[in-house]
Parts: C-alpha cells; structure tokens; sequence
C-alpha cells in the first residue's frame, strides 16, 4: 500500500492524541482514508472586502488589513497590563485586536490561543483575516479569524476552500478547518505519486471522466470551479458505479446459474380463484403477475421485490403467485412479521381460496401444540399448499415436503439470518422468493438497496378506493376534533390515535401516550366508549387481546404508538389522529394514514402538530396534505432526510458506504452508472476480458466484499 496504507499519526502535524481523535470522530486510519474525506462545501476567498463594506448579513470575509493595536482583557473586561513581563496569561480571559485597511477600522477577537496570537500579530504587521462578521453592539468583529500572511505559497491557498466534517471534540483537540486542509495537503504531496486509476481507459473516454489523482487532488484543492465540478464528477461517478457493479454482477451470475424450480404450468386452481374474483385486477396487477410468470417458468431461481402502495392489492398477487407454484406440484408460504399481520393475510387468503381445493393453515407463536402437530404433519406430507405465518415458521422442526415459493411480506423487518433459514427449507433446489414492501421506496434507493433483485411495482390503486382527505390541526382545535370523532362513531365508524413512542424505553413519550390515553377516555367515557391501548411494552397478549377488541368493534377508539403501522387491516375505521405529527417522518405518516380508507366510507386523517413546529416539520405535514402518492412522499422524504434515516433502510443496509455520491441528489448519475455497468456485464459477466482487469481489482477490495443478499432475499 505505500504511502496510503500509512497510519494517520505518522502525518506531520498529527501524532498518537489526534489520530486517536481522528479515529473515533471520522473513521480515520490510514492517509487513503483521509484524502477520501471529502469537503461538504466550499468557501470563495478569491476576493478582498474591505472593512466599510462588512456586514453581519455577509456569511464570510476576507480582509487584507493591517494590525493597529492589541488588547488583553481579564475578567470582567478589566484590561491586563501589557507593561508587565512577563505577562500573567492566567488571568487572561481574551484578545481584542484592531485592524484597519484604506476604508476603515475593525475589532478581532480571540478566546483561545490568547498568547500565540497576542504574539504573532504585531502591530504594523499586514495579515489576510477570514471568518464570519458579526454585529456587537454598535460595532462589527470577528471571533476567532483564521489569520494567513499574504501570498502564503501552502497548497491550502486557493480560492476555493473546502470544509470538511468536524465535531465539538476535533475542534477542541486542535484539528480546526485550517488545520485539516493543512493535514490534506500533506497527505496529498505523499500519496499523489502513487495513486492507481481504477476505470479502465474505455470508461473514461466514454464518460468524459478525468484521471483519479487530478480528482483527488482538485476535490480537496481546486484550481477553479470547473476543475472542481470535474472532480466531484468523477469522483460521484465512480461510487456509483461500482456500488452497482457489485451488486449487478451477482445478479447477472445468479440469473445464468441453472439453480431456479421451473414451473410452466399454472394449474387449475389458479384458474378457479382468477375466474371468481368478484372485480376486475388492476392494469399493474396484471402486470405484474407476467413478470412473476415468467420467472416461475424460466429454470432461474426468481428473487423479486414487490412494492406496492398500502391498498394497493399486493396480497392478492401472492395469492395468485402461490396459486402456480401449486399448479406445478410445490408448497408455497407467506411470511408476515407480525402475527397481527399473519392472521390479516390467512383470513383474506381463505376467502381466495374459497373457490379452489388447496388447503391453508396459519402457524404463529400462539398456535396450540395440538394446533402444531397437524399443521407440522400436513407440511411434510404436502396436504397443506400454504403455510401462513411469522417466525414460527423458521424453527427447525418446521420441515415441507416441497417448498416451492417463499413469499415474505415488510422484507426489512425480517433479520438476514432469519430469512437464511427459510431459504434452506426447499428440496434441493432452493425456492422461489417474492418480497413484498408497502413502503414506498425511492426509485434510486431501490436500485440501490435491491440492485440485486428484480423490481416489480404496482402504482395503481384499485378502483372504489376513495382517497383520504388529510387535515393538518393545532392544540387549538381539539374540541373540535373530538366533536368531529363523536360523529364518527355515531356513524358507526372506529378512530385510530397514534403517539410517537420514538424509542420505547423514552419516559417522556410513554407518560405522553398514558396521559393521551386518559384524556380520550375522559372525553369518551364508559359506558358510550369503549377505548383500547396498544403499545411496545405489553405483551404479546395483551398487544392481541387490545388489538382484536378493536378489529372486531368491541371498542370503537384504539390508543397506540406506532406498532399498528404496518398491515393492521380494519375497513370500519375511517378516522386516523397523529398526535405530535412533526415527530414522525413522511414515510412513517403515509404508512399510518395508510390503515384508513381500507372500507366503502369517506375516511380521514388529522395530524395534530404541537405549538413548537419546525419549518421543515411544517413542510412535511404540508405535503402530506396535498398528496397521496406514497412514491412521491418518498423521494420527498429522502430529498429532505437523506437516505440514511429513512424508516427500514437505514445507511447500513448500503452495500458500500458513500463519501461524496447522495441517493437523494444524484439520481440522474446512478441512473448513467447503473447501465454503464450492465452494458459492461452484458458484453463480460465475468470480467474476464483484459480491458476489464482494473474493475476486478477495485472488486475484490474489502469495501465492495458485499453478504450475498440474493440468497436470502
């Protein structure tokens, strides 16, 4: 590795108390991975202000002035003797400096590095000053400067300056911005030299790219603006590609491998379940039914993912996606991650199969050992054609006959390992996987965090669904809110309320949610209203026995935190309240709201937000008022909270980590890289060919060595 595998205390300026600082604060170990620490933003000090024209609306200045006198105060403000030698720096508390150029005067002022900077900066000595300006009183300053000598050769001295991520500890420990662009500019003059080009000449030539050390080198230092946008370039490009060049490349040797159940039939119950629909399948339905056939009936094992909106009708495609693997002979099950969710999916899968002879069984954590035996007997002879269930179906005793089609319904709810088990309980070949999400998931996040999967969507809504009207409320309007739920349930409809248990070991938010609970049950008191409460820290039964009284209207109002989320199915309710509604995230409100408007009523949402609401909070709320699109909530939410925070796709589900691309900004680009990388895959699956040696090398570096997500879905 030379030089770029060196550890970062041997940098000049650095040493074994900053490294460690590094270390802990940014990941930084080596000199490849600070000249890999990117800038987040740059500063333009190619120009001179002069001192009349600074203001405190002016986010930055550079002056050119000449120091006019020096001042040490102590507490208080009471001015330390300068006459005195040696000087008692104990009881210096600041440094007052006063500059001046052809247009005026202006104070400096210096908290920390009293003493080195009382001496450096001589009076009729002329500096270059850069900081922010800010008004004190009747007069401008500037707290803690960065001080340069004019014409200062260092490689940091361009016009364009970079600011890298820092924290409270760095800026402590010394490692200010000046000081990190210095540690930049050292790194870059020892690793330079030995920096090798990872893109083969082709790419290059055919994307316009520039060569890796000019990037490197113009991304912490540009020469000039179009130095640098060549550079973050080139730089985004490459992440991007070989984020999706690892992943495609074992799509594309999984899609050739012979390894996949073919299934060219789809059998006679199938047909009996289509024909006795009672409406028509959506366009997308449809659609996407094709796309699963034509799967099942390639010899390649099928991995895809379904997205669906909530309502959208997901289920009934599993249905129907089980129904074929039945018509050629195999078991198929459905994986729910909650046993809610599981008893929801076997209750609407009866009435589907109604019209056919495959029988269904549902396996939870509260089946009944009696339950268990026949259901464990039935698998394993085969009797049973659909297993509905959740974890239980993983344990080891659970063995089918013939697995055929392993359906898994919130993929991300499922651990990786777990779902490895389920893999290992086909016959020899492994079965077919279809994962089902109703989060909406942005187009380029999809690409990302399933590059490996085949990507189904269903964008349409079956027709007779009526849209949701979204209302956003203040604490002001809550007896008006409760008049408005009293009518409902007049009507005979039910009423979600949600609180935002953030975590659920937060006190706060649980004594909010209690104190929430009696203040409905005040204002619906017994014997009229009956109101159910569900949160995290139940158990199992009791979440069921509270969760079941409302699905069956035994109470009319249900009290919880977010565990009714996902798949909780009750036509009757047709009002959701979000209490504190700014807490939540845009994917989050669109999946609550989303447990609504599921029945033949007009249905409503009303998010309540607190008196203290953020601009970007209120931005959120507002678009969830104006839209019911769950994939335009997405990319919104994403644009505003980045990839890494959106719910179940945290950053560490990436296959690699990104230093400078974004999954929110640079979609058009991931878009360029992707089919650059399947047009190469396409021509070499192996990279075999010699043009192609430098994208097997850049592979086989640990960052790209990526779990193989394919084979457990």
């Amino acid at each position: 590795m030379g030089e770029l595998g060196t550890s970062i205390q041997y940098l000049s300026g650095v040493g074994p108390k900053r490294a460690q600082l590094l270390r802990s604060e940014l990941g930084i170990e080596t000199l490849s991975d600070l000249i890999h620490l990117y800038p987040f933003r740059y500063i333009d000090r190619s120009g001179i202000t002069p001192i009349a024209q600074v203001a405190p609306d002016l986010a930055y200045v550079q002056l050119q002035a000449r120091v006019v006198s020096r001042t040490l105060y102590g507490p208080g403000s009471s001015i330390v003797s300068q006459e005195s030698d040696p000087i008692h720096w104990g009881a210096v508390k600041r440094l007052s400096v006063l500059v001046e150029d052809e247009t005026g005067r202006m104070e400096l002022v210096f908290f920390k590095g009293v003493k080195w900077n009382y001496q450096r900066l001589a009076p009729g000595a002329t500096f270059l000053f850069f900081g922010k300006p800010q008004a004190f009183g009747n007069r401008m300053n500037i707290v803690h400067p960065e001080v340069d000598v004019p014409q200062d050769g260092a490689m940091s001295q361009g016009a364009l300056t970079g600011v890298y991520p820092s924290t409270e500890k760095l800026k402590t420990g010394g490692i200010t911005g000046k000081v990190m662009c210095k540690l930049q500019s050292a790194a870059l003059s020892l690793c330079l030299p030995e920096i090798q080009e990872t893109l083969p000449e082709y790419i290059l030539q055919d994307k316009g790219l520039v060569p890796l050390a000019y990037a490197l080198k113009n991304i912490h230092f540009p020469a000039d603006s179009y130095a640098l946008r060549k550079a973050t370039y080139r730089l985004k490009f490459e992440e991007l590609f070989f984020l999706q060049l690892s992943l495609l490349k074992q799509k594309f040797i999984r899609s050739r491998g012979e390894r996949g159940i073919p299934m060219p039939k789809v059998g006679p119950d199938f047909h009996a379940c289509y024909n006795a629909l009672p409406y028509s399948l959506t366009g997308a339905q449809q659609r996407v039914i094709k796309e699963i056939r034509a799967d099942l009936m390639s010899s390649h094992q099928m991995n895809r993912l379904l997205q669906g909106d909530v309502g959208s009708g997901k289920t009934m495609v599993a249905v129907l996606s089980c129904l074929m693997a039945i018509g050629n002979g195999y078991q198929a099950c459905i994986m729910a991650p909650t046993e809610v969710l599981a008893q929801q999916h076997f209750a609407n899968i009866q009435k589907y199969l109604a019209p056919t002879s495959v029988q269904c069984a549902l396996l939870t954590g509260s089946t009944t050992q009696k339950d268990r035996r026949g259901i464990h007997a039935g698998l394993e002879d085969g009797s049973i054609g659909i297993i509905v269930g959740t974890h239980a179906l993983l344990e080891d005793n659970v063995v089918f006959r013939n697995l055929g089609l392993a359906v898994i319904d919130e993929q991300h709810r499922f651990g990786v390992d777990q779902r490895a088990k389920l893999w290992n309980k086909g016959p020899s070949v492994p079965p077919h996987i279809l994962v089902m999400t109703a989060t909406p998931i942005p187009r380029t996040l999809a690409m990302t965090l399933y590059g490996d999967l085949d990507v189904s969507v269903i964008d349409e809504m079956p027709p007779g669904r009526k849209p949701v009207q979204t209302m956003c409320i203040g604490q002001n309007r809550r007896n008006a809110m409760y008049k408005f739920m009293r009518d409902e349930i007049a009507r005979g409809r039910q009423v979600f309320v949600v609180f935002p248990l953030i975590f659920e070991s937060e006190k706060m938010d649980l004594q909010n949610l209690e104190k929430g609970y009696e203040e409905i049950v005040s204002a619906f008191p017994l014997p009229d209203y009956k109101v159910a409460i569900v949160h995290g820290q139940q158990t199992n039964e009791e979440k069921n026995f509270n969760m079941s009284a409302f699905v069956a209207g035994r109470a009319q109002i249900l009290v919880s935190t977010t565990v009714i989320e996902v798949g909780v199915d009750v036509p009757n309710a047709s009002v959701m309240v979000i209490e504190s509604a700014q807490r939540f995230g845009l994917s989050q409100l669109h999946q609550l709201r989303g447990r609504v408007g599921r029945g033949a009523e007009k249905s409503y949402c009303i998010l309540v937000k607190d008196v203290k609401t953020s601009k970007e909070a209120q931005q959120r709320l507002d678009l969830m008022c104006a839209t019911e699109d769950g994939f335009e909530i997405a990319e919104q939410d994403m644009k505003m909270r980045g990839p890494g925070d959106l719910e179940g796709t945290q950053q560490s589900g990436l296959p690699i980590h990104l230093n400078i691309a974004s999954l929110a900004r640079d979609g058009q680009l991931l878009t360029e890289a992707r089919n650059c990388a399947e047009r190469i895959l396409e021509a070499d699956p192996q990279l075999s060919l010699p043009g192609n040696a430098l994208l097997v090398r850049e592979l086989r570096k640990d960052k790209y060595e990526i779990k193989d997500y394919s084979k457990i879905s």
